[in-house]
């Protein structure tokens, strides 16, 4: 038996593919991962966070963008589709392609069960090399936990999370605090059994 050989691709061939594509791929070492499409609750939170930002931002020198702007990980070569995208002060963009973007201050993304574990691992850990990004925020889907990272003077990155309706995501990289009622407005959480 012989291992098929996975083609790979440049990132001249890999942008502009996805120029003419109907759906969005992520990039990394040659090889193009097709993006599968959020659950209604991944959506609605998605939204959700979207326009709850947009509305203090406002005005502002920051910025939110969804999950249509590519982010660019300079040091790894990771291109890829934040859910959620915090630029404070002007963008840089990556010299091959002018849609994408370079130094995002803050990235939020919507766990998925397929999603999750790159999200927390391999993907957290390219996104740590973006010189420009202070925080990263993890958001569940299924029941209303937001984490937050923040990178610290050495470094390293202090968690806190943020767990209940009743509780409230406040951001280090702008001026925002966000309900989680809010963030979860219209998301029906599955029934969990009780340890």
């Amino acid at each position: 038996m012989s291992a098929v050989t996975k083609q790979k691709f440049t990132v001249s061939e890999y942008l502009v593919s996805e120029r003419h594509a109907e759906r969005k791929s992520e990039f990394f070492n040659g090889e193009i991962f097709a993006m599968a499409g959020g659950s209604r609750e991944h959506n609605r939170v998605k939204e959700n966070l979207v326009g709850e930002l947009f509305a203090r931002l406002k005005g502002g020198v920051c910025q939110t963008f969804s999950s249509d702007q590519r982010v660019l990980v300079e040091a790894t070569g990771l291109y890829t589709y934040p859910d959620v995208i915090i630029l404070c002060g002007p963008g840089a963009y990556d010299p091959a392609d002018r849609d994408t973007l370079t130094n995002p201050t803050a990235l939020i993304e919507v766990l998925s069960p397929s999603t999750e574990r790159y999200d927390r691992g391999a993907k957290f850990r390219s996104y740590q090399l973006v010189p420009s990004m202070i925080e990263y925020v993890l958001v569940a889907q299924d029941e209303p936990v937001c984490e937050r990272y923040v990178r610290q003077a050495d470094g390293s990155w202090a968690l806190v999370s943020f767990v209940g309706l009743t509780d409230t995501l406040a951001f280090t990289s702008i001026k925002a605090r966000i309900p989680l009622a809010d963030i979860y407005a219209g998301v029906v959480f599955p029934e969990r059994e009780r340890p």
